[in-house]
């Protein structure tokens, strides 16, 4: 592999590897995520390239199978899409390639029962840019999700990787970096939705030379995988985003805190990480700057509450993952008391893009106030379940039934729940409201980390809360009292009523019990 010096050596090598790149190469891209695992993809493209192999005997087939991150359409799994025609096949079988082989790329036709069908039309549509799943979406961070080989930097610096952090590093300073970043509007997409640029600034302005970056990839909400698919589908670009907040904040240490839950994301960034060494993209003097960063891999154990900062620190410490309160925050006090600042996943795969295109082009999308764009899991009683990165903005009504495909069976729409355990549910007379941190807020929800768990007509509300609430209760850390015994007590509450034996002022006890625990505990 290519040892690159200087920005300039960058720039040939990744003109080398776009000079052999032949867009019109047809490709096989099976999806390897880890939900088009599970139902068997491994098998497919296995399946696949012996087939092509034993064709091949009687045919040339100049054909590449090409095993991708997660294409983000999990309930049509295993995906695949023929390249450059983008002719898209769900739910492919192993018993399925030898005649996609003989029909489609020998053939030129099309496998009509594979073709995805809408659900609300009942058209079978062929191409992966019409289905209205993909259609409707505004894919930022997941662009290269379905095309990019995730253990190939390669294929990541000639659809041009690192050139956001050789601009970064060679062409601006960190004060620039930060003022970029600021401009450009991006909040925090771990839940909070604080200013980037300014927590980022208030790390670089704290005295001392060791400073730590981490990357809270500690994804545990129910139904949420957003984090665990871009690290598994395009893992260089948070390595290159964290580099870039590195330089910026001053620090030459990163961790990436992942759940040992999330294997082949750990792999494929313990993979990104090898080869980012290898080439000198990470390590000493960087591109010639001057300017050395490591990163490092710590695994959790899964629990909860270590995706709030305070506890995430304590376990990267190697003590018992529970939050204290704060003042001081991190970006004062951290890792082993020094500065640290800490970004979730989407928002260090942002800055790159934001470098690279410019805090005015980020500016312009989304909302005057929740800039950018946000990937939501959207999950439960509805018909496309996956991923959907869209517009900040974008109303719940367009996101449930123009992307999402609608409740399944014709039944009604109820709820949305939004935000992780802590969020809130959106019903049905506010699915108009856009989505972004104000106006969520203004509802008593929050757009927290991306999840969305959608409920029908059929879904009883207090049951829907009672599962929340255990989950809570089950991943209460137990250090503070208004937690530990608030939502136990609430879960009793919720459990009897759901039993049928509510009594009067059971929901006001909720309410006003609710607040207080919000109020007083350390997360």
């Amino acid at each position: 592999m290519t040892r690159i010096y200087t920005p300039a050596e960058l720039d040939a090598w990744r003109g080398q590897l776009v000079a052999a790149y032949d867009p019109k190469q047809p490709c096989i891209t099976v999806c390897g995520g880890t939900g088009c695992r599970v139902y068997g993809s491994e098998k497919v493209w296995n399946t696949f390239r012996n087939e092509i192999a034993r064709q091949s005997a009687s045919a040339t087939l100049n054909f590449e199978v090409k095993v991708t991150g997660c294409h983000g359409f999990c309930e049509k799994g295993p995906l695949v899409v023929i390249r450059p025609q983008g002719i898209f096949y769900t739910r492919v079988k192993v018993e399925d390639v030898p005649e996609i082989v003989a029909e489609t790329i020998m053939g030129g036709g099309v496998i009509e029962r594979l073709l995805y069908t809408d659900p609300q039309s009942g058209e079978k549509l062929e191409h992966e840019h019409d289905v209205p799943f993909y259609k409707h979406q505004q894919r930022l961070i997941l662009d290269l999700n379905g095309e990019l080989d995730p253990s190939s930097i390669e294929e990541y610096v000639a659809r041009g990787g690192y050139a956001s952090l050789a601009k970064a590093l060679t062409a601006m300073s960190p004060e620039q970096v930060i003022t970029e970043v600021k401009a450009s509007g991006l909040r925090g997409r771990g839940g909070a939705g604080f200013p980037t640029g300014v927590k980022w600034e208030t790390c670089r302005k704290q005295p001392g030379d060791v400073k730590y970056v981490i990357c809270n990839a500690d994804e545990g909400d129910p139904g949420a995988y957003m984090d665990r698919s871009i690290m598994e589908g395009n893992p260089h670009r948070v390595l290159e985003g964290m580099t870039i907040g590195a330089y910026a904040i001053g620090a030459h240490q990163g961790y990436v805190y992942v759940r040992n839950e999330y294997p082949l994301a750990v792999k494929h960034l313990r993979q990104a990480i090898a080869q980012a060494e290898e080439v000198g993209l990470l390590g000493k003097n960087i591109l010639g700057s001057g300017f050395d960063f490591d990163v490092r891999i710590k695994l959790g154990s899964g629990a909860f509450v270590c995706g709030e900062e305070t506890a995430l620190i304590a376990s990267i410490e190697g003590r018992i993952g529970e939050p204290r309160p704060r003042p001081p925050y991190p970006a004062e006090s951290g890792v082993w008391g020094k500065p640290t600042n800490i970004n979730n996943v989407k928002s260090w795969a942002s800055v790159p893009l934001i470098i690279g295109q410019g805090a005015d082009w980020y500016a312009n999308i989304g909302t005057p106030t929740s800039k950018g764009t946000m990937i939501f899991s959207v999950v439960g009683k509805i018909n496309n379940t996956g991923l959907v990165e869209v517009p900040m903005g974008i109303s719940l009504r367009k996101l449930i039934f123009d992307i999402g495909g609608g409740i399944p069976g014709g039944r009604a729409f109820k709820a949305a729940q939004i935000g992780g355990p802590s969020g809130g549910c959106i019903p049905a007379e506010h699915l108009d409201t856009p989505i972004d941190y104000e106006s969520l807020g203004a509802l008593g929800a929050i757009v927290g980390s991306g999840g969305l768990v959608v409920a029908d007509e059929g879904t009883c509300m207090v049951d829907f809360a009672r599962y929340f609430m255990a989950f809570t209760q089950e991943e209460s850390c137990g250090k503070c009292v208004p937690c530990r015994v608030g939502t136990k007590s609430m879960l009793t509450v919720l459990e009897r009523i759901c039993q049928g034996r509510g009594q009067p002022g059971d929901v006001e006890y909720l309410e006003r019990l609710g607040q207080e625990v919000k109020r007083t505990s350390l997360c």
